[in-house]
């Protein structure tokens, strides 16, 4: 009973020895270590020399760039502009009156109206020329101006459209289309030929219904 006791306990001192050795054998690693890092960094400020430390600035905090609005009402109007294409198509010669000069308007507005226009109870606001254009450039130059100005609340405005003098046959082809396209956007009330002064049979004097800035 006694060397079985006796066995247990040189086990025990043993195994109390190992784990003393163990930890004594990672202290002096842990220690060794600790060395070389400090010798590294002693090492790296003789190589570098003296420093200084970076003064602390505060941070600069950019805001992002705006999102550009969506162009809405653009967008809408070049929709309008697609479901309001001018019609080549369309015979406005039966709808104008044809008297000393060429006049229209738009049915159910008062018999003086043409009469009015033509004296210049409207200032002109503003001009297009659109002599020497092709039809197409044409077309669209004066839906895009018509737009403009009836949306800035213009109400009379001068279509130069020119004679024709230099069309192919002396025909004065953009004239005619130029009525026509006229009748047919819902901003034109009535229109005039233009007197002698202000450009005669190659311009009209036109009439705008009341837009958003009147």
């Amino acid at each position: 009973m006694k060397s079985n006791s006796l066995q247990d306990l040189k086990k025990l001192h043993q195994q109390l020895a190992e784990r003393q050795a163990q930890a004594a054998a990672e202290e002096a690693a842990r220690r060794l270590a600790e060395s070389r890092t400090r010798q590294d960094q002693d090492l790296f400020a003789r190589a570098i020399g003296a420093t200084q430390p970076l003064r602390q600035h505060g941070r600069v905090h950019h805001k992002p760039e705006p999102v550009a609005p969506v162009p809405l009402q653009r967008q809408r109007d070049e929709q309008s502009v697609l479901k309001e294409a001018l019609s080549d198509e369309f015979d406005a010669s039966t709808l104008l009156l044809v008297d000393e000069h060429l006049s229209y308007m738009r049915p159910g507005l008062g018999p003086d109206v043409t009469a009015r226009l033509r004296r210049g109870h409207w200032a002109v606001q503003r001009e297009v020329d659109l002599h020497g254009l092709r039809v197409e450039e044409a077309r669209e130059k004066l839906s895009g101006f018509l737009r403009e100005a009836h949306r800035a609340g213009l109400r009379c405005v001068r279509v130069v459209h020119g004679k024709g003098l230099g069309s192919p046959g002396r025909q004065p082809v953009l004239k005619g289309k130029v009525h026509s396209w006229l009748a047919q956007k819902k901003e034109v009330l009535a229109f005039v030929q233009a007197k002698p002064l202000e450009g005669g049979a190659g311009a009209l004097l036109v009439l705008l219904a009341a837009g958003r800035g009147s």
